[in-house]
């Protein structure tokens, strides 16, 4: 569906995007993640037909370049900046953009996705009033008002509330269900953990790994680390077998309680990128 082959975009002598490359298919969740400059948004940008790469080429389905015309039909994109009218209500927002994209009935439509999102009963109620966590699932309605199949979300859920947080992801699982093409930017590791089907880890304008949630944990998130805690103290081993370390620790008695933890994407991303702050 999204066929992407070794993009690249430089602003001046600086790389944003180094020979990018990868796919994504129908009814998956693809999570582009990296730290702050590593491309991820340039590479959006790109794909959503609003930069051109310098090289290397972009297909969206059947319209082929994502700067085809008839390619707009097919994409829907949430920015990371809110694209909304703060004046207008939630509902005439949804109905302007349908109307925008020639949609047949616009206001049936745009109770649809604000049912969808947990809005219908505020859907009289000025922007300007909402919380951000409504703002961002009001965003994320918008982007998906005239039923795209290629679906980029740029940092959907940053700065909102738990609730609000749990409903977009479950949005974004139900439109993988349907059939949709999903590409997911973020930097909360857990959700990426919790609905991508695949990973593609960027920094410095390069993918540095992709694959599954397991495939990079096994590759890249190093040895889980067991903690014994016994009437001796606190023992910490760390180990590819933990279950076998919980086992020998039982077997020699004496131990009060047993924990593990267990390599996660957040391990990987670090391990991949480093623990240098980026701003």
């Amino acid at each position: 569906m999204i066929l992407v082959r070794d993009i690249r975009k430089s602003f001046g002598s600086i790389a944003a995007v180094d020979g990018v490359t990868f796919e994504v298919h129908r009814g998956e969740i693809f999570g582009l993640l990296g730290p702050n400059g590593a491309g991820k948004s340039t590479a959006i940008a790109m794909c959503t037909g609003q930069l051109a790469p310098d090289s290397g080429s972009i297909e969206i389905g059947e319209a082929g370049s994502p700067r085809a015309a008839h390619a707009r039909a097919l994409i829907g994109l949430a920015p990371q900046q809110i694209a909304l009218y703060d004046e207008l209500t939630a509902r005439e927002n949804l109905v302007f953009l349908a109307r925008v994209h020639g949609m047949a009935d616009p206001t049936r439509r745009a109770d649809e996705l604000l049912d969808m999102v947990g809005l219908l009963p505020r859907a009289r109620d000025r922007v300007a009033t909402f919380s951000g966590g409504m703002q961002r699932r009001l965003n994320l309605a918008a982007a998906l008002v005239h039923n795209p199949t290629a679906i980029f979300l740029d940092e959907p859920t940053a700065g909102v509330d738990p609730q609000s947080r749990t409903a977009i992801l479950d949005v974004v699982q139900r439109l993988a269900t349907e059939g949709r093409a999903v590409i997911y930017t973020t930097h909360y590791m857990e959700e990426a953990q919790r609905i991508c089907s695949r990973v593609a880890i960027m920094d410095r304008g390069r993918v540095l790994a992709i694959g599954t949630v397991a495939e990079l944990i096994a590759a890249h998130g190093g040895e889980s680390v067991v903690t014994v805690d016994s009437l001796a103290g606190e023992h910490r081993v760390r180990t590819r077998e933990p279950l076998r370390e919980i086992e020998r620790a039982l077997a020699e008695g004496g131990a009060t309680a047993v924990r593990i933890e267990q390599p996660d994407l957040e391990m990987v991303f670090l391990a991949l990128t480093g623990r240098r702050l980026r701003d």
